[in-house]
């Protein structure tokens, strides 16, 4: 038996795949492109947007089209919120919510012999605890998205993430340390620390601990080259932490946060714990002490009551920060959220130009950041699969900063010092040095 597994969204959800994808292998299926000709497909979705609903319910679709008598599993985020949705498209032969989807394998063979498209969405308890399941084995690759968080309590005005994940939960600080060990020894030079509220791990454990104890038990066993920390809320980056960025052997020079609005009264009606000047001071604060700092931000444009002068705010003040690149993300409404139910909706043609505006401003960001590395010397890990264009090895530095250089195989999944000898556009190259 074949089967295809495609994934959207976050990279929780990606570690999530690979615990379905290790189970499938566990009883002896076999593993195909989900382009290829499966008896199962298997996705795993991501409702943040309507967007992502849509590309979610494409691949159902295409799936049906390649085998239609392949059995479609659908799960995740999408799955846990709109089970019912999911089960009217036709190909669909089972839908599992997010506290179930590790046991895909064994509820497909009870579905085998049921007619009906079958659910498995169970409510998610107050008190669930982070999901047990762990990666036993680990194939020679460069980065590994290892999950050590999952769900949200901060219930954001627009975000269905809470109803979808459920509450705040964390892997204990030991189990981490021994997967970042065993990560290390089957050949990743790069682990990236991930969750749905990164910052709030630790809180719900029985012996409360914190993602910057947590950090500096990795940094003091260096269990692997490198460590990088997905997206982070801003007001959970505090002193202690950006020292110990700034100084570490280890964890990446690279933060991702999630700034949304640059209006503070916009801000209040996001639910959002912190002001533009907060935001303003913190990333002045982490540019001046982490060395080589790259600095990415989310943005949400179009948000009910968002004014053309609110906006502007926005703008400017990530105009005029150190910020590399930006996400930019039109407003959605999403069901069972508070600002699904506000008023003041805006056109969509000026959530539009709004979005385009930030992202010229993103792009032209990116490419001064890059062209800030011109001449210097940067530590890239290189990749294990090539530029296809080129046919030139492709890696990241620590900071991020996706590199192209000349080279043999023998430099795939090794990390190199590169000199920057050219920045065209967002495409940077490189040369090997010794």
């Amino acid at each position: 038996m074949r089967v295809a597994i495609a994934t959207l969204g976050c990279k929780a959800n990606q570690y999530d795949s690979e615990i379905i994808r290790e189970a499938f292998e566990e009883k002896n299926f076999g593993i195909v492109s989900f382009s290829d000709v499966a008896d199962i497909y298997v996705i795993n979705t991501c409702t943040v947007t309507g967007k992502t609903d849509y590309q979610s319910r494409q691949l159902i679709r295409r799936a049906h089209r390649i085998n239609p008598n392949a059995k479609i599993v659908v799960t995740g985020c999408y799955a846990q919120v709109a089970p019912h949705d999911l089960k009217k498209i036709p190909g669909v032969s089972l839908v599992v919510g997010n506290s179930d989807k590790s046991k895909i394998s064994d509820l497909l063979i009870n579905t085998a012999i049921d007619k009906d498209t079958r659910i498995v969405v169970n409510p998610f308890e107050k008190s669930c605890p982070f999901p047990e399941e762990k990666i036993k084995r680990f194939f020679s690759k460069t980065r590994f998205f290892l999950k050590i968080q999952d769900g949200c309590n901060a219930h954001c005005s627009y975000c269905i993430i809470p109803t979808s994940r459920g509450p705040s939960r964390s892997m204990n600080p030991k189990t981490v340390l021994e997967l970042l060990r065993r990560i290390g020894s089957s050949g990743y030079k790069e682990v990236v620390l991930t969750g749905i509220h990164l910052g709030a791990y630790g809180l719900d454990l029985p012996s409360p601990t914190t993602l910057f104890q947590l950090l500096q038990q990795i940094e003091k066993e260096k269990p692997i080259p490198r460590v990088r920390l997905s997206s982070i809320e801003p007001n959970e980056v505090d002193q202690k932490l950006i020292d110990l960025i700034g100084s570490s052997e280890i964890i990446c020079p690279h933060l991702h946060l999630p700034l949304q609005s640059g209006d503070n009264a916009i801000l209040r009606r996001m639910n959002r714990p912190y002001s533009s000047e907060d935001f303003r001071q913190l990333i002045k604060n982490v540019a001046d002490s982490i060395p080589d700092l790259n600095v990415g931000v989310d943005v949400i444009v179009g948000f009910p009551g968002e004014e053309e002068c609110q906006f502007q705010q926005t703008f400017q003040l990530i105009k005029e920060l150190p910020v590399a690149y930006l996400h930019v993300f039109p407003f959605s409404p999403r069901k069972g959220t508070a600002a699904a139910r506000f008023s003041e909706r805006i056109a969509g043609n000026t959530v539009k130009s709004r979005g385009s505006l930030l992202r010229i401003l993103g792009s032209e960001k990116r490419r001064a950041f890059y062209k800030s590395y011109l001449n210097k010397k940067l530590r890239v890990l290189i990749e294990s699969r090539r530029e296809k264009n080129r046919d030139l090895l492709k890696g990241f530095s620590r900071n991020y900063i996706p590199v192209l250089v000349d080279g043999g195989n023998e430099f795939i999944n090794k990390e190199v010092t590169v000199r920057i000898i050219a920045v065209d556009g967002e495409t940077v190259r490189g040369i090997m040095e010794k």
